[in-house]
């Protein structure tokens, strides 16, 4: 049976024969992980995880093993690190998992510093489950471990603690020669969310890890100001496809976060870089529009469609703003009519005339393809308004559609 379908069943005794019995590491680091993720402090899995975090001949195996008691909780952690300090059952010896956190904290930062790397390991994971402001100072010191593994989980759990003043530590790892340090300092940097923390990852973008890059472009979705914005357009043409739609994501986040007094000229610079870029970011855009449920999310959508599809992305871009007419929340419904009043021309009309055909559609939406059209319709336009006039009872919708109408020619 494989590990995907012991997973799906919880099949903790089988998960635990693999993990002890396999002959191949990925396979008992991959049993490792599933553990982590599926038991609750059962005593025997928790027995084979650490025993496998101390034998096993397997580097890679011991760090899963390490991260998955890590995952099962702090009382499986602690007592991993106290049976690798030579103090099981010890009593006062090291605190255990009843003990207060700064006491706790203390004996795992002095842990930091054993001899065994898989020890000082374990010590980091728990601090960062413990989150004690206290124990930055000796986790920013981890950070120059001589074990990458080490250092990566030393930075998730100066992460985890959100204290600013690691952030020139972390800086100094995007630097590091190890791929998950870099991405874990650059997670880090990100939940730390500073404008201070994130400027670091302003040239991470450009790092060869497709992680890495990844890490720091979700990241610049919150900076605060303009100078995320061309770092952004740059990995709109990153070779991953991951990063591009993140990169889009962030964009959209940006337009969002941008502080009030700046926000008109983020707009209008995101919207002249991407011109002069000549990119296509209409289908990160359209799919962020139709399926995120976030309504920022879809206002700027929708927003930033009606500025930046070209003729041959307009096609997907009118159908989603036309579908946006009828959103729940009002401003991305405005947002969508703005747009497509920006798009213009025949296929608009097309589509709206279309919309207009819909028996169940909302007055709301209604109005608001009127309203459209009273900007961009033509004689074909007028005709459809004309007998609307005649038909509807929605006092809103007629007039919407007077409005409409007299800017197209027709009815006063």
């Amino acid at each position: 049976m494989s590990l995907y379908q012991l997973e799906k069943e919880g099949d903790v005794d089988s998960l635990i024969d693999h993990l002890k019995l396999s002959d191949s590491p990925a396979i008992r680091a991959r049993a490792a992980e599933i553990l982590g993720d599926v038991v609750d402090e059962e005593p025997q899995a928790v027995d084979a995880l650490v025993r496998t975090a101390q034998e096993d001949d397997d580097e890679a195996v011991r760090g899963a093993a390490i991260d998955a008691l890590d995952a099962i909780g702090t009382g499986a952690i602690e007592r991993l690190v106290a049976e690798m300090a030579g103090i099981e059952g010890a009593d006062s010896s090291f605190p255990r998992g009843d003990g207060a956190d700064w006491v706790r904290a203390e004996a795992f930062v002095k842990t930091l510093n054993a001899g065994r790397p898989e020890l000082r390991m374990a010590a980091a994971n728990a601090l960062r489950r413990l989150g004690d402001p206290g124990a930055l100072p000796a986790l920013v010191d981890a950070l120059d471990d001589p074990k990458p593994r080490v250092r990566a989980r030393a930075a998730r759990a100066c992460g985890a603690i959100g204290d600013e003043r690691a952030t020139d530590a972390l800086a100094g790892r995007l630097d590091d020669p190890s791929n998950r340090v870099r991405r874990e300092a650059a997670d880090a940097l990100a939940a730390i969310g500073t404008d201070r923390a994130l400027t670091p990852l302003l040239d991470a973008v450009e790092d060869a890890s497709d992680e890495v890059r990844y890490a720091a472009v979700m990241a610049l979705g919150g900076y605060r100001g303009p100078e995320a914005i061309d770092p952004l357009i740059s990995a709109l043409d990153d070779e991953s496809d991951v990063v591009r739609r993140a990169a889009v994501f962030s964009i959209i986040e940006l337009l969002a976060a941008a502080p009030t007094q700046q926000s008109h000229r983020i707009r209008e610079t995101v919207v002249d870089r991407l011109e002069e870029a000549d990119r296509s970011v209409v289908d990160p855009l359209v799919e962020l529009l139709t399926e995120s449920n976030q309504p920022r999310e879809r206002r700027n959508a929708a927003w930033l469609l009606g500025r930046v599809a070209g003729d041959e992305s307009r096609e997907a871009a009118v159908g989603a703003l036309v579908d946006a007419l009828d959103a729940d929340d009002g401003t991305t419904a405005q947002f969508a009519a703005t747009s497509l009043v920006e798009l213009g021309g025949a296929a608009v009309e097309d589509a709206l005339l279309d919309l207009l055909e819909d028996a169940d559609l909302t007055d709301a939406a209604r109005s608001k393809a009127v309203f459209v059209l009273g900007k961009v319709g033509g004689d074909r336009a007028r005709e459809r308004l004309e007998t609307m006039l005649d038909r509807t009872d929605d006092e809103a919708v007629r007039k919407q559609a007077f409005s409409a109408l007299s800017k197209l020619g027709g009815r006063r």
